[in-house]
């Protein structure tokens, strides 16, 4: 039986642990969310561990973080997919390219509880083509983090065509717990703020 989905999701999967997955993690955790991110090596983790330690402290300097040690109680690092199995949120930050995305999405739709939303942090490759690596495509959406996630409050929702109500108001409840604003558009070319950047 499918649970129902209750907008105040509080365990995040992040996976890929680069620039914008460690924004993505730090920004969730500061926010009160528990986070799962995951990457292929313990190396890339500790990396990343450093990263949002170093970024932590720097906004303490201007008052707009919390403890170092808070933050990083709220993050588990792992390189095992299967940790995410019960996370209702699951937001993909790995490398651009469709190969990549392909091998991801098709092992987190195994692993994962079939309402389990999946939220690409992709810039450019469509939802509907991400939608259909998967057995969920109204469980697919886009959202285009800016970078530094943590300082930066725009974000870019992405409807592919199966996207479902539901799973827009989940993921509009988690970015305004993030402390983003988000302007939702439909999949496209580009989508809206590639096309602006590109005049």
């Amino acid at each position: 039986m499918t649970r129902q989905f209750s907008p105040e999701v509080q365990v995040v999967g992040v996976v890929g642990a680069g620039v914008m997955g460690i924004g993505i993690t730090q920004t969730l955790a500061q926010n009160h969310f528990d986070v799962i991110l995951i990457d292929v090596s313990e190396e890339i983790l500790r990396t990343a561990e450093i990263a949002i330690k170093n970024s932590v402290r720097l906004q303490r300097l201007f008052g707009k973080a919390g403890e170092t040690r808070d933050v990083l109680e709220r993050i588990t690092l792992t390189t095992d997919l299967s940790r995410i199995a019960d996370v209702g949120f699951v937001i993909e930050t790995v490398t651009e390219t469709p190969e990549a995305k392909q091998s991801v999405y098709e092992a987190i739709d195994r692993i994962c509880a079939p309402d389990t939303i999946f939220a690409s942090n992709t810039s450019a490759i469509p939802i509907n083509r991400i939608a259909s690596l998967t057995t969920r495509a109204p469980k697919v959406i886009g959202t285009h983090f800016m970078n530094p996630v943590p300082l930066t409050t725009a974000v870019e929702v992405i409807r592919g065509e199966q996207t479902s109500e539901e799973t827009l108001a989940v993921t509009e409840s988690l970015l305004e717990r993030m402390g983003k604003q988000y302007v939702v558009v439909n999949d496209s070319a580009g989508f809206v703020s590639n096309r602006v950047l590109m005049l």
